[in-house]
């Protein structure tokens, strides 16, 4: 399954009504997004499971091989963060307004019109007294809600109370290239030393020398650097400068432990409005999905995602997904949508009720090797798998990516006698239907995992045991 990246240029919100040109208009803001942007992904092979999806991210106004388990090439979802902004149009454009005439009818009509609201007025005060005094004689029905006591009380457990506690630990990150080029997205606090971990879709445009900020909800602004990012686990952590003592790191949850109808709730920036909360429920998990910033230049990320119909949108790439009790459980990364959007293009679409999100567990266990070593490690078999869409399994190719062995000599398929032509149907209890589903899969799991593959060669199936190796970079 692939998904849309937040990233395709957005058209503003309305700002306002029109307003006549002699008053100061409303600009409509720009809905900030970039590359932690939920941009439109790089095509997905035809035959290639979910090619429809798409991954969310907001991309505001300027400011190779063969495939093979360990890396495959990148296929078309898209991400969840802002859209650059477009020119505006709608209410957010001002008319003309039509000068009133210095004589005659128009002078009267304007008298009129003062003499009408005088005695609107008197109307209007006539008509509150003679209420006052009746409510005064016969006693009112209605029934006023208590100055007394306060606040409205709010439980940790409700809604309010969950976003009350989260809120202050997320962010709205901008990532800005040496170009002038990037977009917004969301992140929040890992621990206290000022970790924020986020999308690595987001942070991509300020990689290489760029600008990186955060911004509380409380409006204070931190410069930030990326500490390291893992584009095809699409997880990254940027460090905060002159972090602030006081950071309380959200808490995390364990999300193996999730279930289909737990309730969520999701905060990010969607097109650009900060602290946005959302929610919804767990729709389904392990599902397959695939996806790029739509650069074209970059290859896929894939996931066995939680899907959740919490509303999600471009510039809620990288911000984190809670359960009821507000402990995270994964971070939201991508959408599928039935517009087209992507990046460069002139729209971008919205939430339909279908968001991904990283399971924690997975994202915990590569933003620590990213703050370790600042490098991802990937667990892999391999082998070269095809990308081609095949409900049957996930089919060991003839040749490997540059031309090399398509089963890598000495490594772990080797060493469990799986040979080119092998067709992989399941991994432990998990059934395999693809090449991505098979990646997504093994990047569950940590190097050094013993799985359990079943796998059919010559029309019969086999089971054996193997144990995963490890690849660090996403070169």
């Amino acid at each position: 399954m692939s998904t849309e990246n937040e990233g395709t240029a957005v058209p503003p919100a309305p700002s306002a009504p029109p307003v006549p040109v002699d008053a100061p208009t409303a600009s409509a803001p720009a809905a900030p997004e970039g590359n932690d942007h939920t941009a439109p992904l790089p095509p997905v092979p035809p035959s290639a499971p979910g090619a429809q999806e798409h991954t969310q991210e907001q991309q505001p106004a300027p400011a190779g091989s063969a495939p093979d388990a360990s890396w495959p090439p990148p296929v078309v979802p898209s991400y969840a963060d802002g859209g650059a902004g477009g020119a505006g149009s709608g209410w957010g454009s001002s008319y003309q307004q039509q000068p009133a005439p210095k004589s005659g009818r128009g002078g009267l009509v304007a008298a009129i019109l003062v003499a009408a609201l005088v005695a609107g007025g008197l109307g209007g005060g006539l008509g509150y007294t003679l209420a006052k005094n009746n409510d005064d004689n016969t006693g009112s029905t209605t029934v006023s809600a208590s100055t007394s006591g306060g606040a409205v009380k709010r439980d940790a457990g409700t809604v309010a109370g969950v976003a009350a506690r989260a809120l202050p630990s997320t962010v709205t990150i901008e990532a800005e290239s040496t170009s002038g080029e990037g977009g917004t997205g969301t992140g929040f606090v890992f621990d206290t030393q000022g970790h924020i971990v986020t999308n690595n879709h987001v942070v991509a445009d300020a990689v290489d020398g760029g600008k990186l900020t955060a911004t509380f909800p409380n409006g204070k602004k931190y410069d930030a650097e990326v500490v390291g990012h893992a584009q095809g686990y699409d997880v990254a952590v940027i460090k905060l400068k002159n972090a602030p003592s006081d950071l309380k790191p959200l808490t995390l949850g364990d999300s193996d432990k999730v279930a289909v109808g737990d309730s969520t709730i999701a905060i990010g920036a969607p097109f650009g409005l900060s602290n946005t909360v959302t929610t919804g429920i767990i729709s389904a998990k392990n599902r397959p999905v695939a996806s790029s910033d739509g650069s074209g230049s970059s290859s896929a990320s894939y996931m066995s995602a939680l899907q959740t119909d919490a509303s999600i949108n471009p510039g809620n790439s990288g911000g984190p997904l809670l359960d009821a009790a507000g402990n995270v459980i994964g971070i939201n990364s991508a959408i599928q949508s039935t517009g087209s959007g992507g990046l460069g293009g002139s729209s971008q679409s919205g939430s339909i009720g279908l968001g991904f999100a990283i399971p924690i567990n997975q994202a915990k266990y590569v933003a620590q090797q990213l703050i370790k070593t600042g490098k991802p490690v990937y667990a892999k078999i391999g082998a070269s798998v095809s990308l081609a869409d095949s409900s049957s399994g996930a089919k060991i190719t003839e040749q490997g990516a540059g031309g090399s062995a398509a089963v890598e000599p000495g490594g772990p398929a080797d060493k469990a006698g799986l040979k080119p032509g092998d067709v992989i149907t399941k991994l432990d209890d998990r059934v395999i239907d693809s090449g991505p589903t098979l990646i997504g899969e093994i990047w569950t799991h940590k190097p050094g995992d013993q799985v359990t593959i079943t796998y059919q060669r010559d029309g019969k199936s086999h089971t054996v045991q193997l144990t995963l190796g490890a690849r660090q970079g996403d070169s």
